[in-house]
């Protein structure tokens, strides 16, 4: 099978979250979040003999993938299909706590090159963006029915791209000649809309729009503070949790519920006693996150982006270690 994705930071994975001790050397469980291609989940299984995993994916193509290349470790690796949320806030009761919990919050190379669904503005594809094609909303509906403030906003918050409202003008003003139907001619109506010097920068003026769509067409964002509070949750005591990501604003939610966990009081100042418990409730492995090597740049460009955080758990979180954690 050709192996299309690269897992980014995996030799620092594999040191942060190695299963270390009894009994978590020859019995651990991994709970694997963003399974993809089976990367990650591949190298931990063959590293580490006794550990078995649990890999969740959204993408049901792409998950078949994983069990064709996982298939060697036999009942070793078990699958769900559907989103870690939704995994972590009903965990199954015939699954044993997992000793550690990765999350890699980046988009499979697969899903830009062999998709078809219109991640990458460099194919001619229809408008998608959905990681779980049972999802409701693609991206042809929020290009072609967002109203412009709305679809504006967007790109603003969730591509950070500071020409989002002529952005967003442009589309709008496209759609009157009717639908805009693939990747290729919404990347065409951005590229001629931003001044001559942006079309020649470091990256192609559409990247931060593309992302900001697929951002909402998932909802990555929305359902990422509660995920990770139950991830935590879920694990058990001294196990680790560390959390792949690619933008600021991805870093910025996970750095800060760390940060919280790793406090001794979250309480706001107006409580007049502490109800968090008044204690932390994780070690922070990683004072700073962890980025790639230049060597694995040069091999791996979309590693360039990327930071690794890791926490030990010490005991269960409050919901009020979620306070100013999401956007």
């Amino acid at each position: 099978m050709e192996i299309v994705h690269t897992p980014v930071l995996l030799d620092e994975c594999l040191n942060y979250l190695s299963p270390v001790g009894e009994p978590y050397e020859n019995d651990a469980l991994m709970i694997d979040s963003t399974l993809g291609e089976g990367g990650h989940t591949n190298a931990f299984l063959a590293k580490y003999p006794g550990l078995k995993v649990c890999g969740l994916d959204a993408d049901a193509v792409i998950q078949a993938r994983a069990k064709e290349r996982l298939s060697v470790y036999g009942d070793r690796v078990r699958f769900y299909n559907g989103w870690f949320n939704d995994f972590y806030s009903s965990y199954p009761t015939d699954l044993a706590k997992p000793d550690l919990i990765l999350f890699d919050l980046g988009i499979s190379v697969f899903h830009y090159e062999k998709s078809k669904r219109g991640f990458s503005f460099r194919y001619d594809e229809p408008l998608d963006m959905r990681l779980n094609e049972k999802g409701t909303v693609s991206a042809f509906d929020i290009v072609n029915t967002y109203p412009e403030k709305r679809l504006a906003d967007l790109i603003f918050l969730y591509g950070e791209e500071k020409l989002s409202r002529r952005i967003s003008s442009a589309i709008v003003s496209a759609r009157e000649g009717g639908k805009i139907n693939s990747s290729k001619a919404l990347a065409d109506i951005i590229y001629e809309c931003v001044p001559e010097k942006y079309r020649h920068g470091p990256i192609h003026p559409a990247t931060r729009t593309f992302q900001a769509i697929r951002i909402a067409v998932n909802d990555e964002l929305g359902h990422l503070p509660k995920a990770l509070f139950d991830a935590f949750n879920c694990l058990k005591v001294n196990g680790k949790m560390g959390v792949i990501t690619f933008h600021s604003l991805e870093d910025r939610i996970v750095k800060n519920f760390f940060r919280n966990l790793g406090k001794e009081c979250v309480c706001p100042p107006e409580f007049s006693k502490c109800e968090c418990g008044g204690s932390a409730k994780a070690e922070i492995i990683t004072r700073k996150p962890v980025g790639p090597t230049e060597q694995e740049i040069k091999i791996n460009s979309p590693s360039r982006s990327a930071k690794l955080r890791v926490v030990r758990k010490l005991q269960d979180a409050t919901q009020l270690h979620l306070r100013g954690v999401a956007l």
